[in-house]
């Protein structure tokens, strides 16, 4: 599996770039986008036009005309089929978006894929359009640059397409249930390698058991044990699925006594034993090939709204 580090071309370090589908088949003309990959970065695509599917974290999604597609960081993923997809696609560092308030957009729990209503889809295109514009001004004309203003376009970009249910504030004290539920699950993303039990938690978040299954119910649809458990299945399906680790390492990875232990969560959780998952999944995956060395993103892309200016690249 590639790690894929934010790398930004020549005359682009701003924090985030904009290209296309058209400019990223283009420049992987060996198909490494087909294999699976985790950035370090958050990959924001909007599909445009065409018919395509991508796979994230084990879900396999289907694309079409207004699919929205949100890589957060850490995430494994792989362009299954998107020959015959175009759209804006945003590379952008952690951090380089305003914080805009609580969202299952940005959850690092939330689908990767979700789909736009017809309505919004050229304004969503158009703002991509116009961060696109800006973005490739600041490359031509590094004394006008803004980083700001790009943050806040990519931020205006966010709030377009994010899911309808995330624009509507939760009631009865949704604000502080949603809080506990961030601290709770920033602990998890810190925590879970190394502690299983809801109250290890509750000790370093303050709250009791009762309060982070009631927040993170409320947020994530579980309880606060069964997100815990999520979060560790997931990181062993990864270890499993794109590692050759032995089971017994991937254990000790994950914080687990001996692999016993960790065969029996792993088992409760899939119904499989990893031995017999990491096989299954590996027969389903047979045939990628192996992975070839990621093409550097471009400096500029040729990507835009029918019917809108192009900036000159002169």
């Amino acid at each position: 599996m590639r790690q894929l580090h934010y790398l930004p071309a020549l005359g682009a370090a701003y924090g985030v770039e904009v290209l296309s589908f058209a400019r990223l088949r283009e420049m992987d003309g060996a198909g490494a986008r087909t294999r699976p990959q985790r950035p370090d970065f958050h990959v924001l695509a909007l599909v445009a036009s065409g018919r395509g599917g991508h796979v994230a974290d084990f879900e396999t999604y289907q694309l079409r005309a207004g699919s929205v597609v949100w890589i957060r960081p850490g995430m494994v993923h792989r362009w299954s089929d998107v020959n015959g997809v175009d759209g804006p696609l945003i590379l952008f560092r952690p951090g380089f978006l305003p914080d805009l308030g609580p969202t299952p957009a940005w959850d690092l729990s939330a689908p990767a894929t979700w789909h736009l209503d017809q309505p919004l889809r050229p304004l969503a295109l158009l703002a991509a359009d116009h961060l696109r514009g800006e973005h490739d001004l600041a490359v031509r004309m590094p004394r006008l640059a803004s980083p700001a203003l790009l943050s806040h376009l990519l931020a205006a970009l966010v709030l377009r397409v994010r899911p309808a249910e995330a624009a509507t504030p939760t009631a009865g004290g949704g604000g502080r249930c949603h809080d506990v539920f961030l601290r709770y699950r920033a602990a998890v993303e810190e925590h879970f390698t190394e502690w299983h039990q809801v109250a290890d938690y509750t000790r370093l978040t303050g709250y009791d058991r009762r309060t982070l299954t009631r927040a993170t119910r409320a947020a994530a649809g579980v309880g606060a044990k069964e997100f815990l458990d999520q979060r560790t299945l997931l990181e062993a399906k990864r270890l499993l699925a794109h590692t050759d680790l032995p089971v017994g390492r991937c254990a000790q990875r994950l914080g687990f006594r001996d692999a016993a232990n960790f065969t029996t969560f792993f088992q409760r959780g899939t119904g499989q034993s990893p031995s017999t998952w990491r096989t299954a999944d590996a027969r389903a995956a047979r045939g990628q090939g192996e992975d070839t060395p990621c093409p550097r993103p471009p400096v500029c892309n040729t990507w835009s709204v029918p019917g809108a200016p192009i900036p000159s690249q002169g």
